[in-house]
């Protein structure tokens, strides 16, 4: 099993959305980084599901990958956002994953939070600049992270 944060501004869809909706596609990522990280996903993974853009930003809860990566429609539908009209149909550029909700965390670990956990020193999210989506999750980082957003 590999882990995973994955971040989403709460005004486009948050960890409530997922939790009424129970699964959904992880769809409209538009960086080839990021994609490749979603390609490299497989059923049963988990992610962290992080709140972008509002303050404070931070790691809210659980989610599991539930599916193989597979082609976004959405890039061949000229009605979505996420249209790529160069995305060719026999080799399309952009995937996406299915996620379910797996759960909610007591408190919310905060980007100053995981700024300050030694183990999560070198994650993606932490440094500056950093504004994929997707990013890889070390074991220990996640049980960092875990630990902290768990505690009484």
């Amino acid at each position: 099993m590999s882990f995973w944060l994955m971040k989403s501004e709460p005004d486009t869809f948050s960890l409530d959305d997922l939790e009424r909706l129970g699964t959904t596609p992880w769809d409209g990522v538009r960086n080839y980084q990021a994609r490749n990280f979603l390609r490299s996903m497989k059923p049963g993974d988990r992610a962290f599901f992080y709140h972008s853009r509002v303050e404070p930003p931070g790691v809210v809860g659980v989610c599991r990958v539930c599916s193989r990566p597979r082609p976004d429609p959405s890039q061949f539908d000229p009605e979505s956002p996420y249209h790529d009209p160069r995305s060719p149909r026999d080799n399309p550029r952009w995937w996406l994953v299915d996620v379910a909700f797996v759960r909610r965390f007591p408190h919310q670990v905060s980007l100053d939070e995981l700024r300050g956990l030694p183990a999560c020193k070198e994650m993606a999210v932490t440094r500056t600049g950093n504004r994929l989506s997707v990013t890889p999750v070390s074991e220990r980082e996640w049980r960092s992270i875990y630990t902290r957003a768990t505690r009484p």
